[in-house]
């Protein structure tokens, strides 16, 4: 089994499993991926793009959970 890895998620150092894909994290964190928008390393990150983003150490995630109402 791999070393885990450290990244900064919302300032707050976090670690996981290395090269584990966005959504597989974002559940981790007991998110619902269809929620929330991600900043990742300095830029947002399409959705397009999450199924094929790694994470990696060192990263830093900017995660805004979506709120809908009126």
């Amino acid at each position: 089994m791999a070393e885990p890895i450290t990244l900064q998620v919302n300032g707050e150092a976090k670690t996981c499993e290395p090269n584990l894909l966005l959504p597989h994290f974002l559940e981790q964190l007991g998110l619902n991926p269809r929620l929330v928008a991600v900043e990742y390393n300095g830029e947002i990150l399409h959705r397009q793009y999450w199924d094929t983003t790694q994470i990696k150490a060192c990263d830093r995630l900017e995660i805004v959970t979506i709120v809908g109402g009126g």
